[in-house]
């Protein structure tokens, strides 16, 4: 509930649908609180499901109750420390500075990928348009995968779960 009515999750609607619309599925869909044990178990049932990738989307920022990425990167067995970086210098190109206020990042763990996605829509899209035809050639590579064995790697279709 939010304010008296229903919440409405605008940016998981639209990363569900920016991700069918790039070919995947949306395998799984949940509304979290920002609170560190439920998304350490969100992590850990995705770590253990046959999922790909996981989106997690909000908690990135710098409020005190901002903690997703605090509690996912240590799952984290390769942080893509370029992934929040482009995203930033992209943002930056549409709304300034304030671009520096977002901590999203990613990692591979156990050959999966695991994307941490500021709150707004404009930075869902902003990111899943930008980067999601990477998704399954890093899955590739994170799962051992030769490298030159996915020469058109964004044509490759992975289910996605997002939270």
């Amino acid at each position: 509930m939010h304010s008296g009515s229903e919440y409405k999750d605008e940016s998981g609607d639209l990363a569900a649908g920016l991700i069918v619309e790039a070919g995947h599925k949306v395998d799984t869909r949940t509304l979290l609180p920002d609170e560190k044990v439920m998304i350490r178990r969100v992590v850990q049932d995705f770590l253990k499901g046959g999922a790909h990738v996981l989106v997690l989307i909000g908690g990135t920022g710098v409020s005190p109750s901002d903690v997703t990425v605090e509690t996912v990167v240590p799952f984290f067995e390769k942080e893509l420390a370029g992934f929040g970086e482009l995203l930033r210098n992209i943002s930056y190109q549409s709304i300034g500075s304030a671009a520096l206020l977002t901590r999203a990042t990613a990692g591979t763990v156990k050959g999966k990928l695991i994307v941490c996605l500021p709150g707004s829509p404009g930075a869902v899209e902003t990111a899943l348009r930008s980067f999601i035809s990477e998704f399954p050639h890093i899955v590739s590579i994170a799962g051992g995968l030769d490298p030159s064995a996915t020469v058109g790697h964004a044509d490759s279709k992975k289910d996605l779960a997002d939270h």
